[in-house]
C-alpha cells in the first residue's frame, strides 16, 4: 500500500490504465456475476450505485430508479429550515412503491362517505382501500372498480366487497404461499389477519409479480424498496432525522463539505446520543486522518471526495482538495475494512466508476453523471442553440445540475443551516449552476454501467466485484499503468 500511495500521490482517474488479467468469467452477464457491495456497515447493495444527495439529481422518482436497478438513493436536504415534511414526504414515496407485505395498508371506515374515500384514493395514489371498523378489525375490500359509476352516491358499506367474501390468511404468510393462495382463489389482493381480526397487512398480486421482474432490486426485509436520506450538521439536522426515522428511512447521511471538522463531530455526538445505532453515514472526507476522525466517532460508512464533482469549484475558490485516486487509495488504507467507503465525485466516465470501485470505494455516488435524466427533479427547459455547420438556431431541451454549494442552492435552503447568514454577498459560494442536455431514462444508463463493470471484472481475471477488489488490493503492481500524456490521449480521446 506504501508503494501504492506513492505512485498514486497527485494523481486522478485519467492518469492510469489497468493491466489485463488472465480472464475466468464465461459470460459477462450481471445476473451470474456477484457485484454484492456495502453502502454502510449494515446495508448491503447488490450493484454499487448510490445516487448522489444533490436537489438537481435525487428526489422519490430518482431513488425508486437505482433502487430498482439494485443500487440506493440518497433523498437531498436542499429544503428551507422548517420544511421537513417535503423531504418525509419523498422518502414515504419510495418506501411505498414496492412492498412484499403492505403492513400499514390505507384503511377506511365502512360508514364513510364513497365521496370521501374517492378523495382518499386520489390522495394517496392506491387502487384499494382496507376498510375496518373502530377496533381495526376487516370489513372488507373497496377498490376502484367498486367505485365505477357510483358517482359517489352512499357509503362505502354499500360498494365494498365484504369480509365473508374476501379470501384472507391469519398469521404470516410468505410470499410463495401467498402466491399459491392466489392463484387458487384467482385473486389479487389477500388481506393479512392478526388472530383477533384485526388488519395485519395487506399482499397483492402487483407487488408480488414486480418483486420477480426486479430480482436484484434494493429491498427492506418487508420489501420495501430501501432508501437514504442526508441532512446537516447544524440547524434542524436532529429533528428532520427524527421524521426521517419515523418514515423509515433506512440509512442517514450526515452531509457537509468539510466532514473532519468540529462541527461534524458535534453534529456525530448528538446524533448518536438521540437515535443509537441507527446507520449513519458522514463526510466528506479525503484523508487518512479524516477517516481515522470519523471511525472513532462511531459511523457505519464514510463518503470520500473533495472537489473533485463536476458541480463542485471547491479546488478552484479555495485551493484545497485532494486528487479522487490518491484520496481513494489513502482512505481505504486508514479504514481498513472497517466500514466501507462511498467515492463520491469524478467519475465522468463508466472506465472511472471501474477505477473508483478498484482504487478504494466500495460503492460510487453518482451526480453529474445521472443529470439531465427523466428522473431528476426540475423543469425541462427549451433553449436556443445554434448548429455549427448550418448556422441554423434550434430548440434544445435542458435541465439544470448545480452542486450543492453554489449560490443558488445556498439561497434555497438558507435557513436550514444558519438563519444568521442571511446577506447572499457575503457567501462563499463553492458550486455552480449548468444547464444540461434532457435525455430519456436513468434506468439504460445504469444498466450500461453495470455491463461494463461486469467486462471490467472480465478483464480483472476476478469472477466477482469482491474478488476484484482483493485482487487489486493484494497486488496492486499487476495491474497499474501510470500514464505518460501520449498515454491519456491514446486512451481517452475519442
Amino acid at each position: 500500500m506504501a508503494d501504492l500511495l506513492d505512485l498514486v500521490r497527485g494523481c486522478t482517474f485519467d492518469d492510469f490504465l489497468f493491466t489485463p488479467q488472465h480472464g475466468v468469467v464465461e459470460r459477462r452477464e450481471p445476473t451470474l456475476i456477484d457485484l454484492t457491495s456495502r453502502f454502510s456497515f449494515g446495508l448491503a447493495l447488490k450493484r454499487p450505485i448510490v445516487s448522489a444527495n444533490m436537489d438537481t439529481v435525487t428526489r422519490s422518482e430518482m431513488a425508486i430508479a437505482v433502487a430498482e436497478e439494485g443500487g440506493l438513493g440518497i433523498i437531498d436536504r436542499g429544503f428551507r429550515s422548517g420544511e421537513i415534511e417535503p423531504q418525509v414526504r419523498e422518502v414515504q414515496i419510495v418506501k411505498r412503491k414496492q412492498h412484499g407485505i403492505i403492513g400499514d395498508p390505507y384503511t377506511i371506515g365502512p360508514d364513510a362517505s364513497l365521496t370521501e374515500a374517492e378523495a382518499r384514493m386520489r390522495a394517496t395514489g392506491v387502487g384499494t382501500l382496507v376498510v375496518v371498523d373502530e377496533r381495526r378489525r376487516v370489513q372488507g375490500l373497496l377498490t376502484t372498480r367498486d367505485l365505477r359509476f357510483a358517482n359517489g352516491a352512499g357509503t362505502v358499506a354499500s360498494r365494498m366487497t365484504p369480509r365473508e367474501r374476501l379470501t384472507v390468511h391469519t398469521g404470516e404468510l410468505e410470499p410463495a404461499r401467498a402466491e399459491e393462495l392466489m392463484r387458487t382463489h384467482k385473486i389479487k389482493k389477500l388481506p393479512l389477519l392478526n388472530a383477533d381480526g384485526t388488519l395485519r397487512g395487506l399482499i397483492t398480486a402487483k407487488d408480488l409479480i414486480v418483486q420477480r421482474q426486479l430480482p436484484s432490486a434494493t429491498r427492506d426485509s418487508q420489501g420495501r424498496l430501501r432508501v437514504g436520506a442526508a441532512i446537516g450538521a447544524t440547524g434542524d439536522y436532529l429533528e428532520r432525522a427524527a421524521e426521517l426515522l419515523r418514515a423509515e428511512v433506512d440509512v442517514i447521511v450526515i452531509d457537509i463539505a468539510h466532514g473532519h471538522s468540529v462541527v461534524m463531530a458535534r453534529a456525530i455526538e448528538a446524533f448518536r446520543k438521540r437515535f443509537g445505532d441507527v446507520q449513519l453515514v458522514a463526510g466528506n472526507v479525503a484523508t487518512a486522518d479524516g477517516v481515522r476522525f470519523l471511525l472513532e466517532r462511531g459511523v457505519d460508512g464514510i463518503k470520500v471526495g473533495i472537489g473533485p464533482g463536476g458541480g463542485c469549484t471547491t479546488r478552484l475558490n479555495t485551493n484545497y482538495g485532494v486528487p479522487q485516486v490518491q484520496a481513494l487509495v489513502e482512505c481505504r488504507a486508514a479504514a481498513d475494512g472497517r466500514v466501507p467507503l462511498i467515492a463520491d465525485g469524478g467519475v465522468r466516465r463508466h472506465g472511472a466508476f471501474v477505477q473508483a470501485l478498484t482504487f478504494g470505494g466500495d460503492t460510487v455516488m453518482l451526480g453529474g453523471m445521472l443529470a439531465g435524466t427523466a428522473e431528476t427533479p426540475g423543469e425541462t427547459v427549451q433553449k436556443p442553440v445554434v448548429l455549427p455547420d448550418s448556422n441554423r438556431t434550434v430548440h434544445v431541451p435542458f435541465k439544470v445540475f448545480r452542486g450543492m454549494a453554489s449560490l443558488q442552492a445556498i439561497v434555497d435552503r438558507l435557513d436550514v443551516e444558519d438563519a444568521e447568514a442571511a446577506d447572499v454577498e457575503a457567501l462563499g459560494a463553492e458550486g455552480m449552476e449548468v444547464s444540461v442536455p434532457a435525455r430519456g431514462s436513468v434506468r439504460p444508463l445504469l444498466r450500461d454501467l453495470i455491463k461494463h463493470l461486469c467486462s471490467a471484472i472480465s478483464y480483472s481475471g476476478a469472477g466477482s466485484l469482491a474478488a476484484m477488489q482483493e485482487m487489486f488490493r493484494k497486488h496492486p503492481d499487476r495491474y497499474v499503468i501510470k500514464l505518460s500524456e501520449s498515454g491519456r490521449r491514446e486512451s481517452f480521446e475519442r
